[in-house]
């Protein structure tokens, strides 16, 4: 063989030889020739393959599901997933919105008190002007037409801010020089009360209870029962958002103006005195939540329709109307909610137990709805997580390599069947 060589002119340089590189690339070859896994078949030995029918259905069947499979892991892998994880609550000192939606078919809403009371000692009473608006409903239970939701408080509607009491309807007809009395709840720079509301704020400022409205002047002059009167039949839709403290406590909606005396919360129910029937505080709760919404955020009360059973008593001592409470025990667990864009939600979830207590005769019990809170020591964390690319690249080959071998596995058994078979039946061993 004929191995040209190269020189530089004769002058006994450097040579390379075509020789030296064809040995060194053949040996390099040979050890990776060595290191293949996949070894070949020879193009004159492909007659030796055979191909069946059986093997064809076989390689369509694992080509789609191997289609399959990809596209779900895709999907997967597309798709973010939540995990959770539980730690002790270190807040302090914070506070949280109750969003609160309920519907009371039966009881008017210029009877009703909404009040938010916690362990602190903090009370928040006739809260109407926090956020929260009434919506007066007809008879079937549906929003008055031409009534939108509107601020209220107990009894005749008070005076709005900036105005004079005596352009109160009652009063303005009345001697200038007149000062009506504020029947004992008399204070510096209050002392004469010619509305009715302003007897009632007189009663408020001294945390007394309001007596009853048929024994004071202005109550009578103004027509205070006849207001009530007016609504009965009506219904009531309280909706909004109250801030608390993050402390166990209470929120309740009750009929009568509410009041505080040396620490003892009370509702005045002497204008009900002689209302032939019960109260009936069946309800429907559209909506109670413990903070800002998250993504799967559910609420157990959400969608709740309580309908009053038949009490066993109508009314209480001073022929004052019966009525039962119903009691929503809520534990509340502090939530957070990680998003992939690393936002994060701070909100409540919550567990809930319910009872019914009927009114007992000199018991003093309130009736209404009370929903009684209280909180979790542990906090749950939510975080948004979204599979890694080795991940999805992992369980995909896993796919493919397992339903390929699986596959040549059941096509070998099937075909040394067969083989097997066709050689007894042609030796006439299987008839």
């Amino acid at each position: 063989m004929l191995n040209p060589q190269y020189s530089n002119g004769g002058q006994g340089g450097i040579q390379r030889t075509w020789s030296s590189a064809s040995r060194s690339e053949d040996s390099w070859t040979r050890h990776l020739k060595k290191l293949d896994a996949f070894p070949k078949q020879r193009e004159e030995a492909s007659e030796f393959f055979q191909k069946s029918t059986t093997g064809g259905v076989i390689t369509i069947v694992t080509a789609v599901l191997m289609a399959m499979l990809f596209v779900s892991e895709l999907g997967v892998y597309l798709k973010h997933r939540t995990v959770n994880k539980l730690s002790v609550d270190t807040s302090r000192g914070e506070t949280m919105t109750v969003h609160l939606d309920v519907s009371l078919p039966k009881m008017p809403c210029s009877w009703l008190s909404l009040d938010a009371m916690d362990n602190t000692g903090e009370s928040h009473l006739e809260i109407h002007d926090h956020g929260v608006t009434l919506q007066r409903l007809d008879r079937r239970g549906e929003p008055r037409k031409n009534a939108a939701p509107e601020v209220h408080e107990f009894g005749p509607k008070q005076h709005p801010a900036g105005t004079d009491a005596s352009e109160d309807q009652g009063a303005e007809h009345l001697d200038p020089a007149y000062c009506g009395s504020c029947y004992g709840a008399e204070s510096e720079g209050h002392e004469c009360c010619n509305t009715c509301a302003e007897v009632r704020e007189a009663y408020k400022r001294q945390n007394w209870g309001i007596p009853n409205v048929k024994t004071i002047e202005q109550c009578v002059r103004e027509g205070f029962d006849s207001e009530i009167e007016r609504q009965k039949g009506e219904g009531c839709r309280v909706m909004g958002d109250i801030t608390i403290n993050k402390v166990a406590g209470n929120i309740h909606i009750s009929p009568g103006h509410s009041y505080s005396t040396n620490g003892a919360h009370n509702h005045d129910l002497t204008p009900f005195a002689g209302h032939p029937k019960s109260f009936d505080f069946s309800h429907t709760i559209h909506r109670l939540a413990f903070g800002q919404e998250y993504p799967g955020m559910k609420n157990p009360l959400d969608g709740h329709k309580t309908k009053q059973k038949q009490l066993a008593f109508t009314h209480m001592e001073g022929n004052i109307p019966a009525g039962g409470a119903y009691q929503y025990f809520v534990k509340v667990v502090p939530t957070s909610y990680v998003t992939m864009a690393n936002s994060t939600i701070k909100s409540n979830q919550y567990s809930v137990t319910e009872t019914f207590k009927e009114p007992i005769p000199g018991a003093g019990s309130l009736p209404g709805i009370f929903f009684f809170y209280d909180l979790s020591p542990v906090q749950v964390t939510y975080q948004e997580e979204r599979r890694t690319f080795i991940s999805f690249l992992t369980s995909a080959c896993a796919i493919i390599g397992g339903l390929f071998t699986v596959a040549g596995i059941v096509e070998g058994t099937l075909f040394a069947g067969s083989r097997a078979i066709k050689r007894k039946v042609g030796v006439g061993k299987l008839v």
